[in-house]
């Protein structure tokens, strides 16, 4: 197992946040706290606003008014390996499986010997021992999203953002990835992910938050978001009705 113990949860705060295109609003967020264990799973249609809310917390798009912070610390004074994002589709190097975490953890300033250890301790857990030679251009699709989560969790993040990592994958390679973000969780990660998968919510929710049109239309537990939503937004997704 990885060493990832971190000693508290980074909270997570967007206050004002506002986001126009062409005069169409895409982001409107007056006031969100992340700040239980995670993980948070963020919902709703398409269009919603879930992936751009994913990507203004990440400090990947900077909102137009606003801000995030991060332990009470705007994002751009956070140090770029206390936050990791894994993508729909993963962004690979053209090297190695190991290659690629090799890469990873030389940002971190690991030495070799070291290097080699976390390596070893990462494949497997991604069940990637035998693909350590492998160009990781010739792994299936699930083979590369967990070498692509394993790629982010080696920095050693106290935050992971996940944008639907499991949205092209089968039933067996999402639940090798959902077992990854638990095992990652449980040893202090905080995870934020965005979602359509209902049931996947249901397993791996601490919190649900839903959105509809650029909106945080409901924040709460898992269990009284999913199975009590207090919004009709929320309860016509839920039952899978369509949302306007």
């Amino acid at each position: 197992m990885r060493d990832l113990m971190i000693e508290e949860t980074a909270g997570l705060k967007v206050s004002g946040v506002h986001i126009t295109r062409k005069g169409s609003v895409l982001l409107d967020v007056p006031q969100l706290s992340l700040n239980g264990p995670g993980p948070t799973l963020i919902l709703g249609p398409n269009g919603a606003g879930k992936s751009l809310l994913l990507r203004c917390l990440h400090g990947l798009i900077s909102p137009d008014c606003g801000r995030v912070t991060q332990g009470g610390v705007p994002l751009n004074a956070v140090h770029k390996s206390q936050q990791a994002m894994v993508f729909q589709q993963p962004v690979l190097l053209r090297r190695s499986v190991a290659g690629n975490l090799d890469f990873a953890l030389k940002r971190v300033g690991l030495a070799r010997a070291e290097r080699k250890k976390k390596i070893a301790d990462l494949l497997a857990e991604g069940g990637l021992s035998e693909k350590a030679r492998q160009s990781a251009k010739y792994l299936s699709g699930g083979e590369a999203q967990r070498l692509a989560v394993l790629r982010a969790l080696a920095l050693s993040p106290k935050t992971l953002f996940l944008d639907e990592p499991t949205s092209s994958l089968d039933p067996g390679a999402t639940q090798a990835i959902e077992r990854m973000i638990l095992s990652a969780s449980s040893q202090g990660v905080r995870i934020v992910m965005v979602t359509h998968d209902i049931g996947q919510a249901r397993r791996l929710a601490s919190d649900v938050v839903m959105m509809q049109g650029g909106y945080v239309v409901e924040h709460g537990a898992a269990k009284q978001v999913l199975d009590s939503p207090a919004s009709e937004a929320s309860r016509r997704y839920l039952a899978g009705r369509l949302v306007t």
